[in-house]
Parts: C-alpha cells; structure tokens; sequence
C-alpha cells in the first residue's frame, strides 16, 4: 500500500491538503469524494513528502504539455497507434519527468488500461483536466480532438503566464540592482570619505551624518540586517499562507492602482478558458466549477468561483452568480448568459477567454510602460540622496573657504 498526498476544495470553498494510504490513485479519489470533499490534484508522496504536505521538484512546464499534445495529435492524424506515439514521445522528450510519465502510462495501456486512466496514474504530471479530456476523446472516439483542445489551452496558459511574468519581471530587476547600488554605495564608496569628513572638523549635514550612521552599522552589525531581512521574509510567507493574508494580498493585487486591472483581467481569462475546456470534455457543471476553482491563483477568486459553484448546485443557472457582484467583468456573466439560452456555452466561454486573453497582453504592456519611468524615478532618488550626503560636507566646505 502506498501513501499519497492531495489537494482539494471543501464544501466551504478552502483548499485542504492531507496525506492517505491507499493501492492506488484511483483508491484515493474515492476516499476524497467520501470525505465530501472535490479532488483537484493527487501524487505520490516521495520520502520527504510523507506525513508533511510540502512538494519537492518543480512541475511540468504548460509549453512542455503544449508540445507533447500537440505531436500526439499529429501523430494520431496520421494513422499511429497510441502506444506507438507514446514509445515515440517518450524516446524523444527532453523534459526527464515528463519522458518517465509518457512511458509508465504505455506501460499501463499494455496491462489493459485506457489511455485516460494510464494518465491519471500520474497526477504530478498530467493534469485532472487532460485526464477528464482524454476520457471524454476516448469515449466520443474523438481523441485527437481532445488532444487538440489540450494543446490550444496549455498553449494559452503558457502565453499568459509568460505576459504575467514580464509585467513583473522589469521591476523585480530594478529593485534588486537598486538594492545592490545601495548595498556598495554604504560599505565601499561612504566609508572612503568617511576620514575626509571627519577632518573637516564641521558640523556634517543631518543627511550625511544618516548615511555615515547607516553605512556604519551595515558594517558592523550586517548579521542583524540579513536576520532582520530574513525575518521579515518568512513573516511575510506565513501571513500570506494564512487565510487573512490570502484575503489580504487578493484585495491588495486586486484594488491596487495599475496592476489591479491586470489582476482581473487574467482570473476572467483563466475562468473562462478552463470552464470552456471543462464543459467541452463533457464534465457536468459543479465538478468543472470546483475543479476551476482549485486552478485560480486569487484568493477571492477562488472563493467566488466555489460559491457560484454552491448556487449552481440549488438550480441557479451559472451567469446569475456571475452577474451578482463585481468580481468578474459584467462581460463574463453577460456571455455566459447568452452561451445558456443559446446552447453554446462551451463557445462563448471560448470566445470570451480568448478577448480576454488579448485584455491581459494590452494591460500588460500598459502595466509595463507605467512602471519603467516610476522604478527609474525610484533609482535615481535612491542614489541622488546617497550621492546628496557625500557633496553636502564637499560644498558646505568651499563656501567656508570663500568666506575666508
């Protein structure tokens, strides 16, 4: 018997990890359903996952996934079997992780397992949503459909995470040279005119006096800065792990000036485009909706999305919940209503993920054109006052020579 460990939303809408025994992952989804609780991701746990709920290694990267869909459909369409375009994928990818999944489930599908549960025997690889897809391809007799849909969304993932990341990252590279300028200006560049000022035998500007007070306790005392720093990082992790701290940076990254637009634009997008993907796989609508929640990165999102979840299960049609409050745009709930009475949910909602994905670029290059001169500003007044309390003492001195 083995031990895994899970992730899934409660009936409350939080997320709940824990750690089960059972003969196989199968065995617990079953255990987690019983609970009363909606699975969203399953793994064995290695030898220093068990009986704690942390995870080692990194994941399958969304363009990894993008590329091995799209070749199985490729090969699909021209007339290889799956076990065939599994032995092929699994010689030819680079990713270890990935190679070693692609053939434990051909080794699976030899013992008699369809291709959906041979995936799904491994959880920290393909994704609950391209097991459920593969499933529904395979029973429509549609596989290289299903494949397709697969490939467009990790595809779409892969680009919006890549957007995301270069709002942020411009800033993250300023801050840290910022902090590194900082760092040589108080224990290299300050402490060489240290003796200068001291030989002054003035009274040294209130600026100066600060910065020669901080480059000497850098200095000396550079432990307590690191512990301070270090402190201060994992207070800050441990707040944010907590369900006020999610609550509180959601409604931060949500409410604040500029990013806050990007911020709910990328949850209309990713809702939409997992929905779509959901709905078209056959999935009814509670389970797509408990499994998107467990997808969406906000906290208040995530919470939204459970309790439009809980109204869809008394017999509220999806849009109403959607429209109800300002969480989302007023578009989503709109196109979902008409994707209702129309019949084409699963479209609209597609439709609707892929406006939005083009919202989430434009307002990242807006979030990106707003922050270049704002983190220069910051840099260049960060170093003028450094710069400002070496020639404080330097001017302060000529004029005392002119004087004279």
């Amino acid at each position: 018997m083995a031990e895994f460990i899970y992730r899934a939303i409660g009936q409350d809408g939080k997320e709940k990890k824990g750690n089960v025994k059972a003969e196989s992952v199968e065995e617990v989804y079953e255990i987690i359903r019983r609970d009363r609780l909606t699975p969203v991701e399953v793994k064995k746990a290695g030898l220093l996952e068990r009986d704690l709920n942390i995870g080692i290694g990194g994941k399958i990267k969304p363009r990894d996934m993008s590329v091995f869909s799209r070749q199985i459909v490729s090969m699909l369409q021209a007339g290889v079997t799956i076990m065939d375009a599994l032995g092929m994928l699994q010689e030819q990818t680079e990713n270890k992780k990935l190679a070693a999944a692609i053939g434990g489930a051909q080794t699976e599908i030899g013992k008699g397992e369809t291709l959906g549960s041979a995936l799904a025997k491994f959880p920290d690889v393909f994704p609950n949503v391209m097991v459920e897809m593969v499933n529904a391809g395979e029973a429509s007799g549609k596989l290289d459909i299903a494949f397709e849909r697969m490939s467009t969304y990790f595809e779409k993932a892969a680009k919006m995470k890549g957007i995301v990341k270069k709002a942020a990252m411009y800033p993250i590279i300023v801050a840290i040279v910022a902090v590194a300028v900082v760092i040589v200006m108080l224990v290299k560049v300050i402490p060489s005119y240290q003796e200068m000022f001291e030989s002054m035998g003035t009274e040294l500007p209130m600026i100066t006096q600060a910065v020669v007070a901080m480059s000497d306790f850098l200095i000396a005392r550079w432990y307590i800065v690191i512990a301070v720093v270090v402190a201060v990082v994992v207070s800050l992790k441990m707040y944010a792990a907590s369900q006020s701290g999610q609550v509180f940076f959601a409604t931060l990254s949500r409410n604040i000036p500029i990013f806050g637009t990007l911020t709910i634009k990328n949850a209309a997008s990713s809702f939409a485009r997992m929905m779509s993907t959901l709905i078209y796989s056959g999935l009814n609508m509670t389970d797509a909706l408990a499994i998107t929640a467990g997808t969406m990165t906000n906290y208040l999102y995530k919470k939204k999305v459970m309790d439009t979840k809980d109204e869809v299960m008394k017999g509220v049609a999806l849009s109403e919940p959607l429209l109800s409050d300002e969480m989302f745009p007023p578009m989503v709930g709109h196109m979902t209503k008409i994707g209702e009475e129309t019949g084409q949910l699963e479209e609209m909602l597609s439709r609707l993920a892929d406006y939005y994905d083009e919202e989430v670029e434009l307002a990242t290059q807006t979030v990106v054109a707003a922050i270049e001169p704002m983190v220069i500003l910051l840099l260049a007044g960060v170093v003028g006052v450094l710069i400002g309390a070496i020639m404080s003492p330097m001017f302060a001195m000529y004029q005392n020579m002119e004087n004279l």
